[in-house]
Order: structure tokens, then C-alpha cells, then sequence
């Protein structure tokens, strides 16, 4: 019995390029990654000018409806280029979102990040040479705009992510920088920032099981609201976020 036990404890064990990999997909999770996610606030700041989020409550609300909009827009898009991390797949779904962004403001910042992402990627995650040549192929050409969510999804598949956990990776980071926007924003303080968001992790995996493994075609908006409120970010005579 023991003997069994021992043969299945070794069977289970990554062997080192599946651990490196782990570390790299990891690393892809890392805020301290350069990819520009807390310039941008998910239109929260614009919100709050609004005084439609004025304290913890109304920033949970936020921050679920906010995950609940990147579930039913953003997440088929990133299940789709992680199920086919290759060049004309990721063309397709780039000119795909940038029709469906209605607000100039979150299409830009989906811009800003994307191609972020892409630059860095390339360069950091040397293993995956497919990564810089894409750039390289992609940078300059005015075929594609390098949103945010395709990008997110291609670098997932190619570092051998399955399409649950990218899904899931992309509502986490989502998650983490609009609670990090609202700390910088003083309406919840650091220890506070870190309890709402472990109370939220449970609401958005739910999200998840929602809205996971659609189609590009099913995208659609769940909050028109929030489309509104970050479209009007651009207007606010002071601002510390670029969205």
C-alpha cells in the first residue's frame, strides 16, 4: 500500500520544464509586471466623481458589476485566443473587440494595456519565441490594434494555460486593479482593499461558471452604466488615472 502511495507521489511530479513553465505563468499574474494595469481605474474614478461609489459598500457593488461585465464581454475573447494561440485567430479577435468597445476611453485604455502586455511579453517570457515574432510582425502594421483581452488570452495559451484558468486569471487581475485603483482613491484602506477582495473571489469564480467557455459571438455588455460612467472619465476636470 505504502509502495503504491510512493509510485503515485512520483507520478504526480512536473517534470522541470512544466515547473519553469508554472513560474512564468505566474509571473504573468505578478503586479509588478510593467503591463500599465494601475494607470487605470475601470472607470471607477469617474464614478466616484459621479458619487455613485462613496464608500466600501457601494465599491463592492463596483467591483462585481465590473467583473460581471468583463465576464460576458471580455472572457470570450480571452477563451477563444487561448484555445487557438496563433496569429490569425488573435487578427480576427482584435478587429472583433475593437467594433464592440462603444466607449472611447476603455478602448483606448484596452489599447494601452494590450500593447503594454504584447511588449513585455515578448520580452520577458524569452522561452516563446513565437511571442516576439508576432510583435514584430504585428508592430507598425495597422492590422491589428492590440486589445487588451486577446493579447491576455494568446500569451496564456502559448504558456500553457487551460481555458478555465486563463478565464480565471483574467477576472483575478481585473479584480486586483480596480481594488488597487479604489486604495489609491481612498475609499478603502490597504487591510480593508485585501478583505473585500478575498470576499469577492467567491462571487467571481461564480462569474466565471457564468460566463466561462462562450463564444466571441454571445460577448455582449451586462452594464451600460459602467460603459457610460468611463466614457465621461475623459471630462473630469482633475484625474489620477487615465481611466
Amino acid at each position: 500500500m505504502e509502495d503504491g502511495m510512493e509510485v503515485n507521489k512520483k507520478s504526480k511530479r512536473a517534470t522541470p520544464a512544466e515547473s519553469n513553465l508554472q513560474w512564468s505563468q505566474w509571473q504573468l499574474l505578478d503586479s509588478i509586471l510593467p503591463t500599465g494595469g494601475f494607470a487605470h481605474s475601470f472607470g471607477l474614478e469617474a464614478a466616484i466623481q459621479a458619487r455613485l461609489v462613496s464608500g466600501p459598500e457601494d465599491l463592492q457593488t463596483f467591483v462585481i458589476h465590473v467583473l460581471e461585465n468583463t465576464g460576458s464581454l471580455l472572457l470570450p475573447f480571452v477563451y477563444s485566443a487561448t484555445m487557438s494561440p496563433d496569429l490569425e485567430t488573435w487578427y480576427k479577435l482584435d478587429t472583433t473587440l475593437n467594433a464592440m468597445l462603444t466607449n472611447e476611453v476603455g478602448r483606448k485604455a484596452s489599447i494601452a494595456q494590450g500593447s503594454a502586455l504584447m511588449r513585455v511579453a515578448a520580452a520577458v517570457f524569452s522561452e516563446i519565441p513565437a511571442l516576439k515574432s508576432m510583435r514584430d510582425a504585428s508592430h507598425g502594421s495597422g492590422v491589428v490594434s492590440f486589445h487588451h483581452a486577446p493579447i491576455y488570452g494568446l500569451i496564456c495559451g502559448l504558456l500553457g494555460l487551460d481555458g478555465t484558468a486563463s478565464q480565471r486569471a483574467y477576472l483575478f487581475i481585473t479584480m486586483r486593479d480596480v481594488v488597487s485603483a479604489a486604495t489609491r482613491l481612498n475609499l478603502v484602506g490597504p487591510l480593508g482593499a485585501a478583505v473585500l477582495q478575498h470576499r469577492i473571489a467567491f462571487l467571481a469564480e461564480a462569474i466565471l461558471k457564468k460566463w466561462a467557455d462562450r463564444t466571441v459571438e454571445e460577448a455582449c455588455q451586462t452594464s451600460p452604466l459602467l460603459d457610460t460612467v468611463q466614457g465621461c472619465h475623459g471630462y473630469l476636470f482633475s484625474r489620477l488615472f487615465c481611466s
